[in-house]
């Protein structure tokens, strides 16, 4: 390993970690082809033209209000969002993993992390109608230690409770396990949820501030690299 890649990759305590957790979409998975997908077919229906996926592609990770600000330039506090977003998210289900795939390396990290004895699981704001069967899909669910999705609990990211609840699923406490999420609320849950934090840099990242001002641990290039952070590889 590069003397630049040990200073950037330096982990506080990576012997306490017995469990990652990752986010879903921009972490695991690129679900933008469909997120996207979704949003294009509503404006074909209204005699619009598509939009770029390169367009679309940042806004994933605010879900469906990123995707109609964008498709539809509208907003949450318009009398129209509510009917729309039951739309989107309609068209959505439709094609859940029509073209989602997993990121490059996130089967090798994933085989690695079971080989090495370490448990895993995702913790997501995607809705449970939508993540437990997008990682059924997708070949995650079986393996995961668990599954926790936006509505799990009673609160979603940023809020720990998500976070705490997938480790009382896989049976460990929170300080040895590791978060692993694309966007700066992800690392805000983690930290809070009294994890080390890892920030996944291939992921669509958001709008807002840039990865290396969110607070992480460790900022990952790469899937793989996790598997330097924890000595696996």
């Amino acid at each position: 390993m590069s003397a630049v890649l040990t200073e950037k990759l330096r982990l506080p305590s990576p012997s306490r970690v017995t469990t990652v957790l990752f986010d879903l979409d921009g972490t695991l998975v690129d679900s933008a082809p469909d997120l996207a997908g979704a949003a294009n077919e509503m404006r074909h229906d209204r005699g619009l033209p598509p939009l770029a996926l390169a367009v679309l592609r940042p806004l994933v990770g605010a879900g469906a209000r990123g995707m109609l600000g964008a498709a539809l330039d509208i907003a949450p506090h318009h009398p129209d969002y509510e009917a729309l977003k039951t739309e989107f998210l309609d068209r959505y289900e439709l094609r859940l993993a029509q073209e989602t795939t997993l990121f490059d390396q996130v089967q090798q990290l994933l085989l690695g992390l079971d080989a090495a004895g370490l448990g895993w699981g995702v913790v997501t704001n995607k809705a449970e109608r939508f993540a437990l069967p997008l990682t059924e899909a997708l070949g995650l669910r079986a393996a995961a230690k668990a599954v926790v999705g936006g509505d799990t609990t009673p609160h979603a990211k940023p809020h720990p409770a998500p976070l705490l609840e997938a480790a009382r699923r896989a049976g460990v406490l929170p300080e040895h396990c590791i978060y692993v999420g694309d966007d700066e609320r992800d690392i805000v849950a983690g930290r809070a949820a009294g994890m080390q934090t890892a920030a996944a840099a291939w992921g669509y990242l958001g709008n807002g501030l840039p990865v290396s001002a969110w607070g992480a641990d460790i900022v990952l290039s790469s899937p793989a690299e996790l598997l330097q952070v924890l000595g696996l590889a």
